[in-house]
């Protein structure tokens, strides 16, 4: 796995409605990306955030979140979902994408870190606002790609019934099939770690360490304020 960056822009493509992410298939592109702010500028970068996730909501996207780490001030999340190629690469030249780019890097200790993804076990979105985000990079061998994907599917399953679990989806890299990551979502921090230690987890987690071929890189948000 690259060095994920401290500021994180995960733009993980999501759908709006369950019906309307189903409807999407696997035409639908997801994009994670990791920025690392300047210490000092994180406010103007979270501001910047904000502005681009306006801007690019009028572009009719499946799902566009922002998210600010819960430990790591200067790090941030986007997560992102357009309908195909074609959307996905219209608003990467969007005149105000463009211009993020252009004045958020001179605010970053490091370049931004995109990952294009498509879905690998998506599920329903219950209503309701997620306040705590886990977004979680799994990378196996590709020999061991079948073996983790037979642990996420039941895992993915039970963590949806959570009482407070509005979403978990998995989704991989189009590059590199066997780089996965995990967006979850909870209503509020109580149901996020009674997930944590919910028995679903537990056993995922002892079935995937043998399999892994970096660490198991899990990092919690929360909304900025734009959504």
């Amino acid at each position: 796995m690259r060095r994920v960056l401290g500021l994180a822009v995960v733009s993980v493509l999501a759908c709006t409605s369950s019906t309307a992410l189903h409807a999407q298939g696997e035409s639908a592109i997801y994009v994670v990306s990791y920025l690392e702010a300047v210490p000092a500028s994180q406010r103007q970068v979270a501001s910047l955030l904000e502005e681009l996730a306006r801007a690019s909501r009028t572009e009719g996207p499946v799902r566009y979140e922002t998210l600010q780490s819960t430990t790591q001030s200067n790090q941030f999340a986007i997560l992102e979902i357009w309908k195909d190629q074609a959307a996905r690469e219209a608003h990467a030249g969007a005149e105000h994408t463009r211009r993020f780019r252009e004045q958020v890097g001179p605010l970053l200790l490091a370049p931004i870190d995109d990952r294009i993804c498509v879905a690998t076990m998506v599920g329903p979105t219950r209503e309701g606002r997620g306040t705590i985000y886990a977004v979680t990079h799994i990378d196996v061998p590709g020999n061991s790609r079948d073996a983790a994907m037979a642990l996420m599917r039941p895992f993915a399953e039970q963590t949806r019934r959570d009482p407070g679990a509005l979403r978990f989806d998995v989704v991989h890299q189009s590059n590199r099939t066997n780089h996965f990551t995990s967006i979850g979502v909870w209503a509020d921090q109580k149901s996020a770690d009674e997930g944590q230690r919910a028995v679903q987890t537990r056993t995922f987690r002892t079935g995937l360490t043998p399999l892994l071929g970096a660490l198991y890189d899990q990092r919690w948000y929360r909304p900025l304020s734009v959504n």
